[in-house]
């Protein structure tokens, strides 16, 4: 399984197994679209479903031969290692509450992690998965996958080119209407585990999607949270879990902001926005225009700068992979983290020096664990009825 780089030379593709991802399942299914972008990764084995017929079903379905295909994800990593030809990561994408039990057996037996996010439901097992994927020297990518898109990833350098000044506002909204209704009570599947204390963890909005807010805001701006004060409530009445939160955010370096989540607003089917603010500059970037970023100096107009456009930084040139106006997206962004990821666990395993530049791009298990505490001190706050709450890790 190889395949020919730019400059002709050729290379082994990363042999990767997935866990989760079955029949009728959104994200596993975007998760193999975005491998599949760049053709530098081969998924040849699975454990797709707690279920055995539909794990073998749905394996079949998109190619894996039946022998590698398992009913039982710790089989799936003890047959795995020993084979001359194993996996060499695991792609996990199960409800919440699996995220941790799943990846222990994984780099336990010396296989790297690629893991949805959250990376776990409580801090206890996202600071077990950070010692174990060190003790194990394991790479471990969390697939907060908005750092993918280039216009976010121009954000980034211009704020640490220091272009905004000295950071004083970090901003962060992810706003969607699908649980506007109790489809959770009704059956739908998506919601119904979403909204279950037992498998969406401590709440269901930041899991799902407050931290992709947090971890956007954190990854342009540079900064991470010290503090938050949060009011997370439930709009839809014998929801078991929150369906919104608002939260204060004391960043490092003194900086102020709010992440806001919800998933009870009409009108917003996927709005995610970040807005970074300095004393020299400020910027806007929102997933519903994706291509652009503004960004203001202030006295000065705004400019709306285009992904490939005049002004293009090195590294949102370098994940482009169309000219200016030739719309990319949602794959496009989640195919960029795959690539990167799959760069730099091959780079690891054999041996090589890792690219530092290119592993900063890349949520890690340590950026999957400081959204878990996020959550978990959103939660603490306003449980205690609004009190600012210690939320750095480590």
């Amino acid at each position: 399984m190889v395949y020919a780089t730019s400059d002709g030379s050729m290379r082994q593709r990363l042999r990767v197994g997935m866990v989760g991802g079955g029949r009728n399942a959104f994200i596993g299914a975007v998760h193999r679209l975005a491998m599949r972008l760049d053709d530098q990764i081969a998924l040849v084995a699975g454990a797709l479903s707690s279920d055995p017929e539909n794990a073998a079903v749905s394996a079949a379905e998109i190619g894996i031969v039946p022998e590698r295909s398992y009913a039982d994800y710790r089989e799936m990593a003890r047959v795995e290692a020993m084979r001359s030809d194993g996996i060499e990561a695991v792609v996990i994408v199960t409800p919440n509450h699996l995220h941790a039990p799943i990846a222990t057996p994984f780099l336990e037996a010396g296989i790297d992690v690629i893991c949805d996010k959250p990376l776990s439901t409580t801090l206890t097992d996202a600071e077990a998965l950070v010692s174990l994927a060190r003790a194990k020297n394991r790479k471990f990518v969390v697939t907060l996958n908005n750092t993918g898109y280039a216009m976010v990833r121009q954000a980034r350098e211009m704020v640490a080119a220091g272009e905004l000044g000295r950071i004083v506002a970090v901003h962060a909204a992810y706003i969607q209407d699908w649980l506007t209704l109790p489809i959770d009570a009704e059956g739908q599947k998506q919601a119904e585990w979403r909204t279950d204390p037992a498998r969406a963890g401590q709440s269901a909005v930041l899991a799902d999607i407050g931290v992709h807010a947090f971890n956007l805001a954190s990854f342009v701006s540079g900064c991470q949270a010290e503090q938050v004060f949060a009011d997370l409530f439930t709009a839809v009445p014998g929801r078991r879990l929150d369906d919104n939160a608002h939260v204060l955010v004391r960043w490092t370096g003194e900086a102020r902001g709010t992440i806001l989540a919800s998933q009870t607003s009409p009108g917003h089917y996927n709005d995610l926005s970040v807005r970074i603010y300095g004393d020299k500059a400020g910027l806007e970037w929102s997933g519903l225009r994706p291509e652009e970023l503004r960004f203001s100096r202030h006295g000065e107009e705004t400019r709306t700068l285009v992904r490939g456009g005049h002004g293009a930084s090195e590294e949102s040139r370098r994940v482009s992979r169309m000219p200016a106006a030739h719309p990319e997206g949602y794959i496009e962004a989640f195919a960029n983290l795959y690539r990167d990821a799959a760069d730099i666990i091959r780079a690891h395993r054999a041996g090589e020096a890792v690219d530092a530049a290119r592993a900063a791009q890349v949520p890690d298990v340590v950026d999957g664990a400081r959204g878990v505490k996020f959550v978990a001190a959103a939660v603490a706050s306003s449980s205690a009825g609004g009190a600012w709450a210690p939320a750095l890790f480590p």
